[in-house]
């Protein structure tokens, strides 16, 4: 009887503390109340089922269009992930009439679900984690490419045609719980698109990788977003993560990177009554001193202090070649880099002019120099490490090397990387000044960049296929020992690896990783510090050239860009020095 009262007493007490946590009142925004005089736009109801993106999903959307839109102005936007939530079209009917935000036409979609082909024998596939969770651009992509488009075909019941602005500036994207983390993640990946967020009771944690985010806001070079947060202390805590502390969490690694974000803690559980009570306040935020673009903030990361200039950003260097890597500078900092496809071989010269260099480069992968301006390249088509005097002219070091990426030291010994030996697995090959060529490691799944650390007693190799940067000691005799599978680096969501690619080093022991997510920077104990993304995305391969050496030049694709640091790069022709001790 006793256990039973006990029992009954508990049960009370977590109705009670329920009861409470509903009963939680909010001040009601006037705004989130029809007035009276007030202009009411049109909300329209359609359905989408053509996806590409997401393959055989289909969903329902709705559009609301302000009173106060004219068809001949594109308007600005705002999407919401889960349909139509917090009372949107009545605060944008007051706000807009207030002219505390702009006019703007929200589009509200829900979450794409796969029909079973016979509803009472089998489920439909929800598609709502797989779209909202993830990381990465494809479900900014569907919202641009494919919603936003199918958008612009409606029209309102007066007759009025919808046109919205392409201006990044002009957009918002907004959501709740896994919304929320899907209208970060689209402003993420795509700031250029979209540069104003509300996240209520985002879903910072580990479903689908989220939980990485606190980190990576904190390594990444700022992006120019604005971002309101909303969450509630008795938020849920369950197997992937506490929704509450991420939250926090997030916050806090925003404000460090120096992002504009302003946040509204309460006391709700996982709902949507503080989020409703809030988003008139958060699109007064988000949209003041429109239409004044949104600055990127400063970092407090010293990594991206101490190296980066502010002012300066990337520039395009050259573009339209077939595929660029192989690049290199010499000892004057004339930049040499490689179009693949079509065996070329170009220079930037220092007063940053492009031109062809009159050579058959044989589908050359790599790059280096020493101190005589002698020249050293991989050629795929005939398998040889060939050597181009100051007058192009060209001799064979070694030949059946069917190398990738090659590295010269001071010393005159030559590391090449070779992916895919008879073993099927990569090798590292030592090529002597005498010619001799020799095996000095095997087993690496796709070695690719290869750098020597500034004093040349140590070598990096990157693992494409993973995530790992190798590094090995270098013996008297050029040998390898002490291999270690040492930097670790961010991997992309849709991707398994992260592809890294070349790599460099500058004077402070700061190492350059080329990989999927632009440029991944790692202290002297491999661990990345700061990732900074180019305008093409992924990069290939990298050098510091310039008269000082502290311009970092990056293949991309078909394209060249550059980008003045606050360092100087380590050069292989160069003597041997010892960087600066790594901090522990």
């Amino acid at each position: 009887m006793k256990k039973i009262l006990i029992a009954a007493f508990l049960l009370l007490c977590a109705v009670q503390i329920f009861a409470q946590q509903v009963s939680v009142q909010y001040p009601v925004d006037s705004a989130s109340v029809e007035q009276s005089g007030v202009p009411r736009g049109e909300v329209l109801k359609f359905t989408f089922d053509q996806s590409k993106i997401f393959p055989g999903t289909w969903r329902e959307y709705w559009v609301y269009v302000p009173a106060q839109y004219k068809a001949d102005k594109p308007a600005c936007v705002y999407v919401n992930q889960d349909g139509i939530q917090w009372k949107a079209p009545t605060v944008f009917d007051n706000l807009i009439y207030r002219r505390e935000m702009p006019v703007t036409i929200g589009v509200f979609v829900m979450h794409g679900r796969v029909k079973a082909a016979d509803g009472t024998t089998a489920n439909d596939r929800y598609n709502r984690s797989f779209e909202y969770d993830g990381l990465g651009d494809a479900y900014a992509r569907f919202i641009l490419e494919e919603i936003l488009p199918a958008v612009e075909k409606q029209q309102t019941t007066d007759g009025r045609a919808i046109h919205l602005s392409k201006n990044g500036n002009d957009r918002a994207i907004g959501g709740s719980s896994s919304g929320a983390v899907c209208a970060f993640t689209s402003a993420w990946e795509k700031p250029e698109v979209f540069s104003r967020v509300f996240s209520a009771i985002g879903t910072y944690i580990g479903l689908r990788g989220a939980n990485d985010y606190a980190t990576l806001v904190r390594k990444y070079e700022p992006k120019p977003l604005r971002i309101f947060l909303q969450d509630g202390s008795n938020d849920l805590n369950i197997y992937a993560g506490d929704w509450w502390m991420a939250n926090q969490t997030m916050e806090r690694a925003l404000s460090f990177a120096g992002y504009e974000v302003t946040h509204i803690w309460g006391e709700e559980g996982h709902n949507g009554n503080q989020g409703t009570a809030v988003f008139p306040a958060a699109m007064r935020w988000l949209w003041k001193d429109w239409p004044k673009p949104i600055a990127t903030g400063s970092s407090k990361n010293k990594f991206l202090s101490d190296l980066l200039i502010p002012g300066q950003d990337w520039e395009l260097v050259g573009e339209g070649y077939g595929f660029t890597e192989g690049i290199a500078a010499n000892a004057k900092g004339e930049v040499f880099f490689q179009d693949i496809p079509n065996s070329k071989t170009y220079k930037v010269g220092l007063d940053g002019k492009v031109t062809a260099l009159p050579l058959d480069a044989k589908k050359a992968s790599a790059n280096c120099f020493d101190a005589d301006g002698t020249r050293y390249s991989n050629a795929a088509v005939t398998k040889q490490i060939i050597r181009y005097d100051v007058d192009s002219k060209a001799s064979i070091v070694a030949s059946d090397v069917d190398g990738n990426d090659l590295v010269v030291a001071k010393n005159g010994n030559i590391y090449v990387t070779v992916p895919d030996g008879s073993e099927k697995a990569g090798k590292l090959m030592l090529i002597r000044t005498n010619g001799e060529k020799l095996v000095v490691d095997e087993g690496i799944k796709y070695p690719n960049g290869v750098a020597l650390t500034p004093d040349q007693t140590q070598l990096y190799v990157t693992e494409s296929t993973s995530k790992w940067v190798w590094i090995y000691s270098i013996k008297n005799d050029g040998t390898l020992t002490n291999k270690q599978r040492y930097g670790w680096l961010h991997v992309t969501d849709d991707a398994g690896n992260a592809w890294s690619d070349g790599l460099k080093c500058d004077t402070a022991g700061r190492v350059y990783v080329t990989t999927r997510s632009g440029i991944q920077m790692m202290d002297q104990l491999g661990r990345v510090n700061a990732i900074v993304p180019i305008p093409g995305g992924q990069a290939s391969n990298l050098c510091f050239g310039g008269p000082e050496f502290n311009i970092l030049y990056v293949t991309s694709r078909d394209k060249v860009y550059r980008r003045k640091l606050k360092t100087r790069g380590a050069n292989p022709f160069e003597a041997p020095y010892k960087q600066m001790q790594p901090g522990l």
